[in-house]
């Protein structure tokens, strides 16, 4: 078996080192031809690690016109000339930026590679001038248009969120340094941008009224991802493998592939795509875990998640919202939404085409449990390293029908709660059951609920169907009472598991469970 396996690009965000190393390659150059085919600006939001680089690394290997690079491929039978551009790739991808300085010395040092090739003029003292000087004299010493490839043209913006005044720097920064690309028009052939966010106060949006967005585009809404035909199509050996070396059949392992890293939407009728950073790391070890979701913790996120008070179990259950109120993320706005889905924690489950709505939810097991996961320190005494040994002593509980030790456990989760009882922390110790419950469901039957007429919390074992009901100014006896008022039990009498039901009493004096009964 060991023989078949070939070289995962892992890492590999250039095109060139990919096919000279003889790296495994989904094609999609087909896409690349019918996007430069055409002169207008492009830009592409995508979460990180999604294959935005190589992708611009595929551009400029095209423009270049490094036709042995592209034998074998889709666009080896669609291109005839193979002409040659001048191609300015600006990457601001592996850079920090801290200071105002930060930003000017990295753009000041990719000009000045470009000005020892093509020269500088003299009157040339802003980045903006040096920009547009160098984009004319390379287009005139060499005949034809310059092609210029901006790799994550936000990653300093995305870097100084949180700090207002160097985050309006950069933004005056690269508005000038973006703008020449409208008034050099004449001297260009290409250009494409991309990034994770379109900030709507960043120029380049506003200035490039032709730029074509194509985030959204159902003809291009697989040109990074990997779909199932091309999972199935391009790693057959590996899938085998990873199913043997996990005692699974091979559709077994497609299923729980599909569910950990399949189901990101980037249009509301287009197909599903792979996380290719996933997918390629389960193959190098045979394991399933969550590969993209370590890869780069959303501290930002869920610290923007509590300053902007919004409920989390929305978040988790799905976001309606129009497309403008996701696409463009305002940094003034104290909407996080934006910024949670093109970062790929959420994507386009449902559109309503009456309303022109969208429902954003979590992708996958993957981005699901992970998120979820990393919310409970913030929302919990727990810290990092319990909680996954918490997790599995509330399932091997309730599995063994010992509601006591459950909940004795649940309560650590509430000590030290942080603040009075208000009407936030009632929201608070919501959240934390909602977590609590919704991450059991990785490992067992677990639902919670929000909607009225339904029960809090029903978790099924194989043993044991529970149905919670939980009281903040109430008792428990209230609470067993209500459950049976309601009829919760019913839908579960036909099932055959032993029901149980559970009243459990939230003290606003300990701020913590007080009693449950069942």
């Amino acid at each position: 078996m060991d023989g078949i396996l070939r070289k995962l690009p892992i890492g590999i965000q250039t095109f060139e080192k990919l096919r000279e190393g003889d790296y495994l390659y989904v094609d999609k150059t087909a896409l690349v031809w019918r996007i430069a085919s055409t002169e207008t600006p492009y830009f592409l939001s995508r979460p990180r690690r999604f294959g935005k680089s190589l992708l611009l690394s595929t551009f400029e290997a095209y423009f270049e016109g490094k036709k042995n690079l592209f034998e074998g491929l889709a666009i080896a039978d669609m291109e005839k000339e193979w002409k040659t551009y001048p191609v300015f790739h600006l990457d601001l991808n592996a850079e920090k930026y801290d200071s105002p300085q930060a930003l000017v010395e990295i753009l000041s040092r990719q000009l000045t590679q470009w000005e020892l090739k093509y020269g500088k003029g003299e009157d040339e003292e802003t980045l903006s001038g040096r920009f547009a000087g160098v984009i004319r004299r390379a287009c005139e010493q060499s005949g034809r248009g310059v092609v210029v490839l901006v790799d994550e043209y936000d990653k300093p913006l995305l870097q100084a969120l949180g700090d207002d005044a160097l985050l309006d720097d950069y933004r005056k920064t690269l508005k000038a340094f973006y703008g020449v690309l409208k008034s050099s028009d004449r001297y260009l052939r290409f250009v494409f941008l991309t990034g994770v966010t379109k900030f709507a106060q960043v120029s380049v949006f506003s200035d490039l009224n032709q730029l074509n967005d194509i985030s959204m585009k159902p003809q291009y809404a697989t040109i990074c991802g990997i779909t199932r035909q091309e999972l199935e199509d391009t790693f057959i050996p590996e899938l085998n493998r990873l199913a043997e070396t996990n005692e699974l059949t091979y559709e077994e392992t497609l299923n729980k592939m599909t569910a950990l890293y399949d189901g990101y939407h980037f249009c509301e009728f287009a197909e599903g795509v792979f996380n290719p950073f996933s997918v390629l790391n389960v193959f190098d070890g045979y394991k399933f875990s969550n590969y993209w979701f370590q890869t780069g913790t959303p501290t930002f996120l869920v610290e923007l998640l509590k300053k902007s008070e919004y409920d989390l179990r929305t978040l988790i259950d799905g976001v309606e919202a129009n497309a403008s109120s996701f696409m463009e993320y305002r940094v003034d706005a104290n909407n996080p939404i934006p910024l949670i889905y093109q970062s790929g924690y959420l994507t386009i489950k449902g559109y309503d085409k009456r309303f022109g709505n969208y429902l954003l939810k979590f992708p996958n097991d993957e981005v699901r449990y992970g998120f979820m996961d990393f919310l409970v320190p913030y929302y919990t005494s727990v810290v990092d390293d319990e909680r996954g040994f918490y997790l599995g002593k509330f399932v091997r509980e309730l599995e063994s029908g010992d509601v006591d030790a459950f909940l004795t456990r649940l309560q650590a989760f509430f000590a030290d709660f942080p603040y009075e009882l208000n009407e936030k922390t009632e929201r608070h110790y919501q959240v934390v059951f909602y977590l609590v419950f919704k991450l059991m469901g990785q490992f067992t039957g677990a639902e919670v609920c929000s909607a009225r007429g339904r029960a809090d919390a029903v978790v099924k074992t194989p043993k044991y169907i529970y149905v919670f009901e939980f009281k903040l100014n109430g008792t428990a006896e209230q609470a067993l009472q209500q459950i049976d008022e309601k009829g919760y039990l019913i839908p579960y009498q036909v099932d055959g598991r032993e029901l149980v039901k559970v009243g459990v009493e939230f003290s606003a004096e300990k701020r913590n469970i007080d009693r449950w009964l069942y």
